[in-house]
């Protein structure tokens, strides 16, 4: 219904991977590739998905991810958004590359949303970013480490969604034939990166926006970047982009509040591994010293019991909620996060597991 409803390019953006996509298909084969154990005459009667993470109650095992340009996939896309996960009883993290701003979720949703940044050349924009994330009472910060540069994603530069930004007879012909789309983006709070005005010149340029972005992106940063940032935030840090062993351990020396196990959604390194394939080794390094939330290729409520009997405290979904916003706005939204929730009931209660706090390696047949 998306890909229907909203122009290719935007489309895409969500949609690929970089390069030939084989990480981003990875994700969810490897995830398809596990098995359930079956089990009956289990009493499950009183079965619940609830849990809590990082010491929040939370209805299920599930946050939304930060994903760039929401805000284009439908009108107020990351307002939708934070309204559909508060009525779940779910975290919401926004993006800093976000249409709508900081300001402007605080505004339209009431309840606390998580906040993402990256590690940008202008200091003093990061620290301006981590101001304005506790001004808004953000309840916890994601840093996002594996993107010292932006990964090539060939389906981008098809449709000249690149920098700078390459108007085609295909794309503008896509935008004149999505007239309802366009006319609700048109009517929108906003149609630029909400976070960047006041700090770019002019904001209602997407050249110059994506350029300054494009040169921002910071290939010089390292752990000790990591720890300025713990310095100046007081709430939850999570790290997002661990895909090692290694790095694992070297984010939590830089006391992490939890650590998100991810490859970007095979949006950066073509090639790495499934999220997936890496969680196990990762949730045994980590040994209960932070919480692991699990990012990449989650499509259902299997999945999300599949990570969890892995070892994972929760799942980030990225793909699937732009999916649904596109789709329907908020309650398209509303409407896959209940899927996501009976799905994952129902799995639970088919492998005899009574609870989130139960699931475990016994789940599967390995």
């Amino acid at each position: 219904m998306a890909a229907r409803r909203i122009p290719r390019a935007i489309f895409d953006y969500a949609d690929g991977g970089s390069y030939t996509e084989g990480t981003l298909r990875a994700n969810c084969a490897d995830l398809d590739r596990i098995e359930f154990r079956q089990r009956v005459m289990v009493d499950i009667s009183s079965l619940s998905v609830s849990t809590t993470i990082l010491g929040q109650p939370a209805s299920m095992p599930l946050a939304i991810a930060p994903t760039g340009l929401a805000g284009l996939f439908h009108a107020d896309g990351e307002i939708l958004g934070a309204r559909a996960a508060a009525k779940a009883g779910i975290p919401f993290c926004l993006s800093t590359m976000s249409i709508c701003s900081i300001e402007d979720v605080r505004e339209g949703s009431k309840e606390p949303f998580w906040f993402q940044q990256y590690l940008m050349r202008d200091r003093g924009f990061n620290q301006e970013l981590i101001d304005r994330a506790i001004a808004a009472r953000c309840s916890a910060l994601v840093l996002t480490l594996d993107l010292p540069l932006l990964g090539e994603r060939w389906r981008d530069v098809r449709n000249g969604l690149m920098v700078p930004p390459r108007l085609t007879l295909r794309n503008a012909w896509d935008l004149a034939t999505k007239p309802v789309w366009l006319t609700k983006v048109l009517l929108g709070k906003r149609r630029t990166y909400g976070n960047l005005i006041g700090r770019v010149g002019n904001t209602d340029d997407m050249l110059t926006l994506s350029e300054w972005t494009h040169s921002n992106f910071d290939a010089s940063v390292t752990w000790r970047d990591v720890e300025w940032v713990r310095s100046r935030w007081p709430g939850p840090l999570i790290l997002k982009g661990i895909l090692d062993v290694e790095d694992a351990r070297l984010a939590l020396a830089t006391g992490a509040s939890a650590i998100v196990v991810s490859n970007h959604g095979g949006r950066q390194l073509d090639g790495a591994p499934s999220s997936i394939s890496v969680l196990p080794e990762i949730v045994e390094a980590v040994s209960g010293r932070c919480e692991v939330l699990f990012d990449g290729g989650i499509r259902s409520g299997q999945d999300i019991a599949k990570a969890l009997a892995l070892g994972a405290r929760a799942c980030l979904i990225g793909r699937a909620w732009l999916y649904a916003l596109g789709a329907g706005g908020e309650p398209g939204v509303a409407r896959a996060l209940a899927i996501l929730r009976e799905q994952l009931r129902v799995t639970l209660a088919l492998t005899g597991t009574k609870s989130v706090a139960a699931a475990g390696p016994q789940m599967l047949r390995l």
